[in-house]
């Protein structure tokens, strides 16, 4: 593809010279199975269009493959243009292999983010344990406390019985 701006000045030259219609246009581009409107086939033929900007795969391609040999514009790239193409083309395929990392990345968090969860789910079923053991040497202990404390009471009253038969026996 060369510059855009050429391109459009060559689309008008070859509608001038034939004196082609846009509905010749249209004819010839549904010949090669392709589909614009009449507004903007108008748009690309209005005056200063090759100042205006246009996508070219959807607008300028398919009117220059109906009027121009299409292979000879996009094989007589500038430099430039062939510098920018492998460049994109660079870009195109690193964004490829960054969309795989990111793929990988999130079925490594997936993975992760499962053990962490198995983890965490044997450590609350662990420390349920430990509260339900902790719970049950609680009871057992708050039991031995209350038997203890029933054996003072039962030895306080029987002291307080033998001083009381002491003082009532002198």
């Amino acid at each position: 593809m060369s510059n855009t701006n050429d391109i459009i000045l060559r689309l008008k030259a070859v509608r001038n010279e034939k004196n082609l219609s846009y509905g010749d246009i249209m004819k010839l581009m549904e010949k090669n199975g392709d589909y614009l409107s009449k507004s903007t086939i108008s748009r690309i033929f209005a005056d200063n269009s090759e100042n205006q900007t246009f996508r070219y795969n959807e607008t300028i391609r398919p009117i220059a493959k109906a009027l121009l040999d299409i292979e000879n514009i996009e094989s007589a790239d500038s430099p430039d243009i062939s510098a920018m193409k492998s460049l994109l083309q660079f870009k195109i395929h690193r964004i490829e292999e960054l969309e795989k990392e990111i793929i990988n990345m999130r079925m490594g968090y997936q993975e992760e983010s499962l053990r962490l969860h198995e983890k965490m789910e044997r450590e609350r079923e662990q420390a349920q344990k430990n509260i339900d053991y902790f719970k049950a040497e609680l009871q057992r202990k708050e039991q031995r406390i209350d038997t203890l404390l029933e054996a003072l009471l039962a030895k306080d009253l029987r002291y307080d019985d033998i001083v009381l038969n002491q003082k009532e026996g002198k």
